[in-house]
Order: structure tokens, then C-alpha cells, then sequence
């Protein structure tokens, strides 16, 4: 295994988070990075570290008597896999309210429904949320897209020695996800079906989402599959796209579009293991869109709430719209090298009343389409797009 990368934006975001607040907790996929980014932190912060694993025994004994422990401890206190100590959580509202107090606790932990209830409802106001996903472009150079698009941004996927390794890496995570990180999340849901939903929802990356079309098939109740979903989502498997309801006079759709959040998973599902096997595969459009849609959320800053696609009935739709404010940015993604302007681009640009609307695409350069409408390389979307204010 290669040398971990070092991802400084996200040092700093979080060490300026723990400036502010007594509590951050960083929130992801299970082997995204937590801990590493964490030992990140950790090497850069003056004052002591204490560090407990709760995966590990000698860690849980160790907080049997969470306030006992941890009021000894000062300066920065990491605790990772919280989630397998919810109640800690009535601990450190304590602890963080007495007086003079300088702790500051750095908690890890994967997405749970319960762990982010006990967090907004013990320590509101107290704390704050980092979510943590995978490499991005940015981080490994635009020299390795490919491998970023086809390996995904899982940590120990995209730095494997060989193509093999990394094939062998996300399976084993697929089957570790299903059958012990789930049923630790409360929910019971049996693994080789899960399996099959997820493969499922492989093939419906970028699609338009369809509970009643996905339960005939998968010969369950809609409410199910919804369930199914939403256990993805909230685990960071499962990108779910709210459309955007403008006030016009149009019948717009309004299920999300799904996505996989990372491609070397998807890739996992749908059976694909090279760049030559995905670019003859007919996903190999869908799994572009959501590669390039993740760099361009992550570029922008785009928090819960900011992001929607947009599509009318009468065929009209955009991939992408972004509103924070009185700001409306639209996107679309075409893997083509010569993108060219759309009716449907023009009316987006016209109903939703964009300030500007960019065509990523898969060519080299950046260049005027029309008024408001460029072509942007997606190789140059950390320079060319800015990020949100």
C-alpha cells in the first residue's frame, strides 16, 4: 500500500471547526479516511491528544465510566466508531458545559440515523459536522482521473499496487458493508438482498428514481425499497438528488435521481473492472455523470439543501442546479470532447434564470457556447467553476 495522501483542506476545515466548537464530529463511509484524516489533525493540533478506538476492547473498558475518564483527559480528545457508544454523547454535554473547561472532542464515526439524532438533539449548538468522502480530483492530480473514475475514492481502492488488488479490495468491502456494518446500525435487513438492491440501484445510477418500477422487479412493497434506500443514503452509499419545483407553469418531476456516490463501487456491482472494460459498457455515460456531478459539489462547497436537478414533463432538464441565495449555477455533464448547446440548456438558462450554466465535458479547453453557456473541461473544474461564497 502506497503512502497515505495528505489532504490539507480538510485539516484545516476541521481544525478551524474545533476553534469554534467543543464538539466536531467527522461523519463517512466506513474505510473512507476518518482516522487517518484524523492523525492529520492530531500532528498539527499544540496541545495534547488523547486518542480512544472503540473497536477496540481495552478502549471500551477504558470509558465503562465515560465522565470519570474523560474529565482527566485536556486538549484534543479523538474518539472513533462513536457510534457504538451513542449514550456518550449526554457525557460530553456535561463535560463541555462545565466551566473553564478547554476540551476539545474530535469524534468519527460512520453515518447512522441514531448518531446523527443524538448529536443534533444532546449537543445542539455545541457541535458541528464535517462529512468525509472519498479522494477527490483535487487531492490526487488530474494525471490520475482515470484511476480516480474507475477505482473510486476509497482510500485502499485507489492506492492498491494493481487493478486486481483494488477489484478484490471493493468487493470485500461490499461484503463487509452488508453483513456486519449494517445489522451494527440496527437494521435488519438480510445481506443478499441488500446485495441485490444495490446492484439493482448499479443499474439505475443517474436515473430518475422509481419505487413502484424497483419493487415490481425486486418483488417487494415500494415502501421497502424506499426503506432500501434510504438506509444507502444515509450510510454515504446512496447520493439522492432532490429535483427542484420552480413555479411554472409545467409539470416537473419530482422523484430524485439516484446516484452511487463512488464510481469504484459502482464499477464493483455492475461487474467492470478496467477503463477499457467501462468504456464499452452502456453505464459508461451515467457513471461519468455522477463522477464529474461528486468533483463539481465538492469544488463548489454545496451544503444539504443547495443541490437539485431539474426536469419538465414536455422533456426540458438540467443535471445540475445549484442555488445558495439569490445564486443559481446550472451544469450539465457530457463525456464527449465537442459539447454543442441544447434546446432543453436554453430553456433551463431561461426558466430557472441562471446565472450561468457550464457544460462539463471530457474534452481539453474552456470555451464559449453561447451567452451564459461555456464548455469547461471537467480536468479544470477546480480552476474554472470557483467555489461558493
Amino acid at each position: 500500500m502506497a503512502q497515505p495522501i495528505i489532504r490539507p483542506n480538510h485539516v484545516a476545515r476541521i481544525t478551524a471547526l474545533l476553534r469554534q466548537f467543543p464538539v466536531v464530529a467527522v461523519l463517512g463511509a466506513r474505510q473512507v479516511g476518518k482516522t487517518t484524516l484524523a492523525r492529520q489533525v492530531v500532528a498539527s493540533w499544540q496541545r495534547g491528544v488523547a486518542f480512544f478506538d472503540l473497536e477496540s476492547t481495552e478502549d471500551l473498558a477504558r470509558l465503562a465510566d465515560p465522565l470519570l475518564t474523560l474529565r482527566r483527559e485536556r486538549g484534543l480528545v479523538v474518539i472513533d466508531e462513536v457510534q457504538r457508544l451513542p449514550h456518550l454523547f449526554q457525557t460530553l454535554r456535561v463535560l463541555v458545559d462545565e466551566p473553564g473547561t478547554r476540551r476539545r472532542f474530535l469524534l468519527l464515526g460512520s453515518a447512522a440515523p441514531a448518531l446523527l439524532r443524538q448529536g443534533a438533539e444532546t449537543l445542539a449548538g455545541r457541535i458541528a459536522y464535517h462529512e468525509l468522502h472519498g479522494f477527490r480530483l483535487d487531492e490526487v492530480g488530474v494525471d490520475r482521473l482515470p484511476r480516480l473514475w474507475v477505482r473510486g475514492g476509497f482510500p485502499r481502492s485507489f492506492l492498491a499496487r494493481t487493478e486486481v488488488e483494488s477489484g478484490r479490495w471493493r468487493e470485500e468491502f461490499i461484503r463487509t458493508f452488508l453483513e456486519r456494518d449494517i445489522p451494527q446500525f440496527g437494521l435488519r435487513i438480510p445481506a443478499p438482498a441488500l446485495r441485490r438492491f444495490w446492484s439493482m440501484i448499479a443499474h439505475y445510477h443517474a436515473q430518475t428514481w422509481n419505487s413502484s418500477e424497483l419493487a415490481r422487479a425486486f418483488g417487494v412493497a415500494h415502501t421497502t425499497v424506499q426503506r432500501y434506500l434510504d438506509v444507502l443514503t444515509e450510510t454515504f452509499m446512496v447520493r439522492q438528488l432532490p429535483p427542484w419545483h420552480a413555479n411554472l407553469a409545467k409539470r416537473q418531476v419530482r422523484s430524485p435521481k439516484v446516484y452511487l456516490r463512488d464510481t469504484g463501487l459502482l464499477h464493483a456491482l455492475l461487474g467492470v473492472h478496467t477503463v477499457r472494460e467501462l468504456e464499452g459498457h452502456p453505464k459508461v455515460g451515467a457513471s461519468w455523470e455522477g463522477f464529474a456531478l461528486g468533483i463539481v459539489l465538492e469544488r463548489l462547497g454545496v451544503r444539504s439543501g443547495e443541490a437539485y436537478f431539474w426536469a419538465t414533463h414536455a422533456g426540458a432538464e438540467l443535471d445540475l442546479l445549484v442555488v445558495r441565495g439569490r445564486t443559481r449555477l446550472g451544469f450539465e455533464f457530457k463525456r464527449t470532447s465537442a459539447p454543442s448547446v441544447t434546446p432543453s440548456m436554453r430553456t433551463a438558462l431561461v426558466d430557472l434564470n441562471l446565472q450561468r450554466l457550464d457544460v462539463i465535458h471530457g474534452g481539453r479547453e474552456t470555451y464559449q457556447l453561447a451567452p451564459r453557456i461555456r464548455a469547461v473541461p471537467l480536468d479544470q473544474v477546480a480552476r474554472e467553476i470557483g467555489v461558493l461564497r
